[in-house]
């Protein structure tokens, strides 16, 4: 038994290796061409669509695009269609793209690197570590919390490209006012007029960006792998740049307006032929209320006044594009478009209610939910739920990490919860009250559930990247504990039951402010639990307990009893599998198909009403462009939808024998981890922790520790945890990194902490 979970032995047989790949390697090579001549396609497409709108102040740029506007003009869709193909359409091929290129890769990541990897280190030297743009911490202190190489070039790209841009218009417009011969009140009158209409339009360009990091399931956040929690803060900061320019594209009119004496008459004004000025002023208007309570300190005083005053995007939209007509918002409509479809699976999943497993208070004041999911959603040990327990409301929506491995069960997740503000707190009592002597009272036709809950996800990676590491350095600050326990229970499954597992050396360091959180070590599941790990698998638990000086337990008796409560379950009622990393298939027909719908709207639209009708009001044809985007996503892809939950009925009507045996057997190793915390069980992980009392973790020393112990290597260090925590890791990954020795590893840092 010992020599099956050896690191030394392959994880694939030899034998079995070369049948495999003698039987597939016509197949692979296939794949392996086609993923590469997608890749490619997809980065030429993407380069030259953002090359487009940075180079488009220049004289040459703005030449060809006019020249294609003269070219095409002439088809159905008219000016709108052909700026919508060059500034939208990149966008939208990209996500068709991105849906092979996904099925292709489904399943073959891990599988892969681990096959790859056995095979370089057999046959090579040791490859040496080395610096990763993505991974490697440039800023760690300031407004932008921490920002690594990748995202410091994404915004130095950016602010050139405002301040070129701001810079070549400005030029350009005193060469054309100075070549008047108006006196010199009206050329400053004009100036402005030119230089607000310029600013607004780079503002555009920074709004058809703004909607793409905040579609939560979408398809091109993974197909780049990276999670909906991580790109938040670039709609943030993307946000604050588009609504400066728009506020100054305002502000330069209303200046203008003023001097010339016109101000109310102008903002007032609602034209069929040209800018609606009133339009613009309700879409300003919104987004400032939006902006305003986005900032961090109104934020943090009240987040259900940000999150409330946030849905009047859909009046900044809106009147955004009665504002420009459609012509000009066609030039940012691909991310709204996608934003739209994600909207709308986000809104199906969302009405459906989601059977509780289990629910279980910790003594630390922490809650454990088990949710029931279909065997055929996929999610990693890093994913993450949205979670509404309408006994408690029916607008709050909270993210919670999950914190159990997809090797766990195939038809259950569980959730961490920390018992902290009003919310948790009624939920706790909601759990406290519900104990099996008072549910024993119940008829059984009323035994059911007793919290409807409802789940919007699992998002996050497409990949289990904490699987590329065969360092690993995990740091956590109270319940950010919670990914690394399905971190661990996931490779724990690995390696116990012969899967590619590249990790094999761990070392973990919790900072908790109490010694009542460390029960939540023993939420990882017991079944992943060998005592064969110990040959396979380094593990160091670092505990740091900072606000106690000395154990209050004596020593080996960390563990505290949970108060369990097993639902029983009247009805089948899983996640949906529309959101989140499900079906590749399936999510590639609703966006195909909701394309070709607004595609086909449109066209019906201009071909027998607008062009007929001669139509040529700009606010009109802006509204028809959004009403048309939104039948194509509803009744398009509403139809599909349907279509997609019929399938998945029936895959859960064919899985519910083996539905009800899983159920069964969850409930029952549920109830015996949360009562009797067998010391077999516990073994493992008790003999790899070490409790330190009254002291917080020095990061210099660890990482120098670790550096001595694991020499020239590739680390991944992954953060979950408050900023602070983040900020001092990064630091010193950053430190450690420009003073590194040659025998010393490099640190990858990777942040899981996020703030929705």
């Amino acid at each position: 038994m010992g020599e099956y979970y050896s690191g030394d032995v392959p994880l694939l047989k030899n034998d079995d290796l070369s049948y495999s790949n003698s039987e597939n390697k016509k197949t692979s090579l296939l794949k392996l061409t086609a993923k590469w001549v997608l890749k490619l396609l997809m980065w030429v497409i993407f380069i030259s669509w953002i090359a487009l709108m940075f180079f488009y102040p220049s004289d040459y740029v703005n030449h060809l695009v006019s020249r294609w506007i003269h070219a095409s003009q002439g088809s159905v869709f008219g000016l709108a269609g052909s700026l919508f193909v060059v500034f939208t359409g990149p966008v939208l091929i990209l996500a068709f793209l991105a849906i092979p290129y996904l099925i292709l890769s489904e399943d073959e990541d891990v599988q892969e690197y681990v096959v790859t990897f056995n095979v370089h280190f057999r046959k090579k030297a040791p490859k040496r570590p080395s610096f990763r743009l993505w991974t490697f911490p440039v800023l760690v202190d300031g407004p932008f919390g921490v920002v690594t190489a990748a995202e410091c070039l994404g915004i130095l790209l950016l602010t050139v490209f405002i301040f070129w841009a701001s810079a070549k218009y400005t030029v350009s417009n005193w060469d054309s006012t100075s070549r008047l011969e108006l006196p010199s009140f009206r050329k400053v009158c004009l100036m402005l007029e030119l230089s607000g209409a310029k600013l607004g339009l780079i503002g555009l360009f920074c709004f058809a960006l703004l909607f793409l990091p905040i579609a939560r399931g979408s398809i091109l956040l993974r197909l780049i792998d990276i999670p909906f929690e991580h790109v938040t803060r670039y709609h943030v900061w993307l946000g604050h740049v588009t609504m400066l320019l728009f506020t100054f594209h305002g502000l330069f009119y209303v200046i203008l307006w003023a001097m010339e004496g016109r101000l109310i008459k102008e903002i007032l004004e609602w034209k069929d032929i040209g800018v609606s000025n009133l339009a613009g002023v309700i879409s300003l208007a919104a987004g400032l209320l939006m902006w305003v309570t986005s900032l961090p300190g109104v934020r943090t005083w009240s987040f259900e006044l940000f999150f409330y005053t946030h849905q009047l995007y859909i009046v900044f939209v809106v009147f955004l594009a009665l504002h420009v007509g459609d012509f000009v918002f066609s030039m940012a409509a691909g991310g709204i478009f996608l934003f739209m479809l994600d909207r709308f699976l986000r809104f199906i999943q969302s009405r459906k209610t989601v059977d509780i497993i289990s629910a279980t208070s910790l003594p630390c004041g922490t809650l454990e939910l088990v949710i029931s999911k279909p065997a055929s959603l996929r999610y990693n040990s890093l994913s993450f739920i949205f979670l509404q327990i309408r006994e408690l409301s029916w607008l709050q929506w909270h993210p919670f990490s999950v914190s159990s491995s997809p090797m766990d069960g195939k038809n259950h997740m569980s959730v961490l919860i920390k018992v902290l503000g009003k919310w948790t707190n009624k939920l706790k009592q909601k759990i406290s009250n519900n104990r099996d002597e008072e549910r024993q009272e119940l008829s059984q036709s009323q035994l059911q559930s007793l919290i409807t809950a409802s789940v919007e996800g699992p998002y996050g990676h497409e990949s289990p990247y904490h699987l590329t590491y065969k360092y690993l350095v995990l740091v956590a600050g109270g319940i950010g504990i919670s990914p690394f326990l399905a971190i661990l229970s996931d490779i724990m499954h690995r390696l116990k039951e012969g899967k590619p597992c590249i990790p094999r050396n761990i070392l973990i360091v919790w900072a908790i402010k109490k010694s009542d959180e460390l029960p939540l070590l023993s939420m990882i599941n017991a079944e992943s639990m060998d005592p064969v790990l110990y040959d396979c698998l380094n593990l160091d638990i670092q505990i740091y307990v900072t606000r106690e000086s000395e154990p209050k337990l004596e020593e080996g008796k960390t563990f505290g009893t949970m108060n369990s409560c097993n639902y029983p379950i009247s009805k089948r009622s899983e996640i949906s599998g529309l959101v989140g990393t499900g079906d590749n298939i399936w999510a590639g027909i609703y966006i195909i198909v909701s394309t070709i719908g607004f595609i086909i709207f449109q066209g019906l639209l201009d071909t027998y009403y607008i062009n007929p009708n001669g139509i040529k009001v700009w606010w009109y044809k802006g509204l028809l462009l959004v009403v048309s985007m939104v039948a194509g996503v509803v009744v398009f892809g509403g139809l599909t939808v349907a279509l997609w939950n019929l399938w998945l009925r029936r895959m859960s009507a064919s899985q519910s024998e083996n539905y009800a045996y899983e159920t069964k057997k969850t409930n029952t190793a549920l109830h015996d981890v949360a009562v009797e915390h067998k010391n077999s069980d516990d073994e493992f992980i008790v003999n790899a922790s070490t409790i330190r009392y009254g002291c917080r973790p020095d990061f210099k020393e660890t990482f120098e520790m670790v550096s001595e112990r694991w020499g020239a290597v590739d680390v991944g260090v992954l953060v979950c945890g408050p900023a602070a925590l983040q900020s001092t890791v990064a630091h010193e990954i950053r430190s450690h990194s420009l003073r590194r020795k040659q025998n010393h590893p490099i640190f990858h840092f990777n942040s899981h902490s996020f703030d929705l």
